[in-house]
C-alpha cells in the first residue's frame, strides 16, 4: 500500500458520533466569510430534561474517552487482542489509569480543552486524530510542545491533508480568538526548515504516526519521509476550538430552555465570525483552510475545574 484513501482514515475513528450530540447541541455549521477558507461551527451545551445545563456530565462523558485520546490506537489494539485472549479487561483497564495519570493537576490546563478538540475534530468533522502526544510526556505538570493535537484528512486526488489543532479557553471570546490563531499560525505560514514551529511535530510523525493498522501506518509515514516523493503530497489545515464564557446561560436555579441558549448563540456567533475573521487577516491566515468551533460555556474556568473532578485530580 503507497497512498492512503478517506475510507482508511475512517476505519481509525474512535467513538459513537452521536454521544457527543447529548452533552453538546449543534448551532450552526460551516459557517463562511468572504474572502477567507475558513469554516466556523458553533456548538452550545445542552439541557437536560430537567431543564439544567451539566457541565460535569460534559466533563465526565470526555473522561470517558481518555484511552483514545492519550494512547496510540496500535496499544490499545494489543490490550483488546490480550484481554479477547484471557476473557478479561485487565489490560484496557491499565490503560485507562495510564491516561489518566498522563494529564496535568494544574488549575489553569488548558488539556480539557484540547481533549475537547480532539472529540469534536474526530466525531463532529470526521478527522482522525494521528499522533498520540500525551503518551511522550515525561512530565505530567508539563503540557507538551507543539499543536494541540495532529489530525488526517485526504482528498479525492490522494493529497494529505494534515491539521493542525489549536484549542483555547479563556473567559473572554476575542482573547480566545486571538490567542488561537495567533499560536497556530506558524504551523501553517513558517517556511519549510528544520527550524520552523512544526518540524518537531513532522518528526514525530515520521516516527509516531499511528492509525492502528501496521499497512495503513507504513503508508501513512511516507507521506512524512523527507526522502520519499509522498512529502510533496502533504497540505496544511488549521482545526481549533475557542471555549469562552457567555452570558445567556442561566445563572444558580433557574430553568434552561434549549431554544432560548440556541438562538442567543446564533446571535453571538455574529460577532464571534467578525473577529475570526480580523484575526485570520491580522495573522495573515485568511487564504489557508482552517475549521473553527466556537463553543460558549457558562463559565471557562467551571470548565476547567469539571474536567479536573471528572479526571479524579485535585
Amino acid at each position: 500500500m503507497s497512498t492512503i484513501t478517506t475510507a482508511d482514515l475512517d476505519s481509525a475513528l474512535a467513538g459513537d458520533p452521536e454521544a457527543l450530540e447529548v452533552h453538546l447541541t449543534l448551532v450552526e455549521r460551516d459557517i463562511s466569510i468572504d474572502g477567507h477558507l475558513v469554516k466556523i461551527h458553533c456548538h452550545c451545551l445542552s439541557v437536560d430534561g430537567n431543564g439544567r445545563v451539566q457541565p460535569d456530565r460534559l466533563a465526565e462523558f470526555m473522561r470517558n474517552a481518555v484511552v483514545d485520546y492519550a494512547i496510540p490506537r496500535s496499544k490499545i489494539a494489543e490490550a483488546k487482542a490480550r484481554d479477547n485472549k484471557f476473557n478479561s479487561t485487565e489490560a484496557v483497564g491499565a490503560l485507562v489509569e495510564r491516561a489518566k495519570r498522563s494529564f496535568t493537576d494544574l488549575s489553569k490546563t488548558g488539556e480539557g480543552g484540547e481533549m475537547l478538540l480532539f472529540l469534536l475534530a474526530e466525531r463532529f468533522l470526521q478527522l482522525p486524530h494521528i499522533l498520540c502526544k500525551m503518551d511522550l510526556k515525561t512530565d505530567t505538570r508539563m503540557h507538551y510542545h507543539g499543536a494541540d493535537g495532529v489530525y488526517a484528512g485526504m482528498t479525492n486526488e490522494g493529497m494529505l491533508k494534515l491539521y493542525w489543532g489549536e484549542s483555547k479557553i479563556y473567559s473572554d471570546a476575542t482573547t480566545a480568538i486571538r490567542d488561537c490563531m495567533n499560536s497556530l499560525a506558524p504551523f501553517l505560514l513558517e517556511s519549510e526548515s528544520e527550524e520552523a514551529e512544526r518540524e518537531r511535530d513532522l518528526l514525530l510523525l515520521s516516527d509516531k504516526a499511528d492509525l492502528g493498522n501496521e499497512g495503513l501506518v507504513t503508508a501513512l509515514r511516507k507521506y512524512f519521509d523527507k526522502s520519499s516523493v509522498m512529502s510533496k503530497r502533504v497540505q496544511y489545515c488549521g482545526v481549533t476550538s475557542v471555549g469562552f464564557d457567555a452570558p445567556f446561560y442561566p445563572q444558580d436555579s433557574a430553568k434552561a430552555i434549549s431554544d432560548e441558549i440556541v438562538l442567543a448563540s446564533r446571535a453571538g456567533l455574529a460577532g464571534w465570525s467578525n473577529s475570526i475573521g480580523n484575526r485570520l487577516k491580522q495573522e495573515k491566515l485568511d487564504q489557508m483552510e482552517i475549521q473553527v468551533f466556537c463553543i460558549p460555556l457558562p463559565s471557562a474556568e467551571g470548565f476547567r475545574a469539571a474536567f479536573l473532578r471528572a479526571m479524579g485530580i485535585k
